[in-house]
């Protein structure tokens, strides 16, 4: 140990020592493997400590501010078990998807569709995940980013105890979608730090929904991880839907880590929250393997929604692409913040990135900032942003042919929307994400 708890930050300070205060009665007590890595986090974390505003990927969102308001909250906090209503309410997919619900961070078996799992598909809490496969636990837990450089996910990894565990046997193709139903039930402050690890192994393919509603009585703070380990040849397709109150903050770090030939697909919806910040981090660690990073942002209000992507380029023959698209309007802001890094050995990159957004009111504001850093010579990478108001044009023409004011611009703008939310293979979701849109439009 490095550091003393006289040394940290009043907030920093407050965290540890909750995790000490749990340390050996709930904490450690489950799985050596499991232990090990949150002792190592916890470490970790008091010698990273939380982003500081100066910091060049926190300078629009002061999170430190925010969680100040959050130190002395229990991030292991009783759950109150929510009814079956609650959860089909909160859901995006269909009745034939796989429905896993967490509750306050905690994979919830009870709440849960697992009588009729496909065939090949494995689901656990991570505590059973680190017993009954300590090998691919060990391989797999922190290891989707290699570097380890952020506080809030070593924040997330020292409380990590309930959370989801997912493997999709190899070859097996799992064609029901599998949604995870995320709910907090606090009656007060609550800051929750919801874990998945999903293994996808050789060949195989699922379908995967992460759902984020409100249904806690008092403001919530969630601080969630997730990562995918797609192995060669395997086919990965992610959609997040954020859909929170407006006294929430949501962090969310998706995290993957590609092998030869894989595929991995993320398209990210944000359509209500006070502050969102997401931060996707894609690893192509093989030849041929091909990305796709998306999303749609509505803010309005408030509302703060930053978007941070890197697609991590690091051998040769790989392609991602990147689109995504927002509608700000009150006193909203968004930020945008995409990287593509092609590293020397990453020869014959395809890379491509774009961000655009629409302004409705004149204090709504949009920071935005492509970048490319290439370090080989023999890539094709672009990347371009745009972002402006209604075309008056195209306006006036609807106008022109009779239709109301507030019907043309509701096209207008789902039409603007519509090649973010036509990536989403799923009919019924993709449906449901439709008419919120337009809940929120006419609003």
């Amino acid at each position: 140990m490095t550091w003393s708890l006289e040394s940290l930050r009043p907030t920093e300070k407050s965290f540890v020592e909750a995790w000490q205060a749990a340390n050996g009665r709930v904490l450690n007590g489950s799985n050596p493997n499991l232990a090990a890595a949150r002792i190592s986090a916890i470490e970790r974390f008091a010698a990273i400590g939380l982003p500081l505003e100066k910091e060049e990927a926190w300078k629009y969102t002061n999170i430190r501010r925010l969680l100040d308001a959050w130190a002395g909250s229990d991030p292991l906090a009783a759950s109150t078990l929510p009814d079956q209503d609650t959860v089909a309410d909160a859901s995006m997919t269909g009745r034939d998807a796989v429905r896993l619900v967490l509750v306050n961070g905690r994979f919830e078996p009870l709440l849960s569709t697992l009588d009729q799992l496909p065939a090949g598909l494995t689901i656990s809490s991570l505590g059973d995940a680190a017993a009954s496969s300590p090998e691919l636990f060990a391989k797999s837990f922190g290891k989707a980013r290699p570097d380890g450089s952020d506080g809030l996910v070593a924040l997330n990894s020292a409380f990590a105890q309930g959370g989801l565990f997912l493997r999709v046997a190899k070859g097996r193709m799992i064609e029901t979608p599998i949604e995870l139903v995320h709910l907090a039930t606090a009656t007060s402050k609550a800051f929750v730090q919801p874990r998945t690890l999903c293994v996808v192994e050789a060949g195989a393919a699922v379908r995967l929904v992460e759902t984020y509603r409100s249904r806690a009585g008092g403001p919530v703070f969630t601080n969630a991880v997730v990562e995918v380990i797609v192995d060669r040849d395997a086919h990965v397709d992610h959609v997040r839907v954020v859909d929170e109150s407006i006294d929430s903050v949501h962090v969310h770090y998706l995290q993957v880590r590609q092998l030869a030939s894989s595929v991995f697909s993320t398209a990210s919806f944000v359509l209500g929250g006070g502050t969102v910040r997401s931060d996707a981090y894609i690893l192509p660690d093989a030849e041929f393997c091909e990305t796709h990073l998306n999303g749609f942002y509505y803010a309005a209000g408030t509302t703060h929604v930053d978007n941070h992507t890197m697609v991590d380029h690091a051998k040769p023959n790989c392609e991602s692409n990147e689109l995504y698209k927002g509608i700000l309007d009150g006193h909203a802001t968004g930020v945008f913040n995409g990287k593509v890094l092609v590293r020397q050995d990453a020869q014959k990159t395809n890379a491509y990135q774009k961000n655009k957004s629409v302004v409705l009111s004149a204090t709504a504001r949009m920071f935005s900032k492509p970048e490319l850093e290439i370090y080989a010579d023999d890539v094709k990478c672009s990347h371009g942003a745009t972002t402006g108001k209604l075309d008056d044009d195209a306006f006036f023409y609807l106008r022109s042919r009779g239709i109301p004011p507030a019907r043309a611009r509701l096209l207008l703008l789902q039409a603007f929307a519509g090649d973010v939310f036509e990536l989403v293979k799923d009919e019924v979701l993709r449906d449901r994400l439709a008419v919120r849109l337009e809940e929120l439009l006419y609003a």
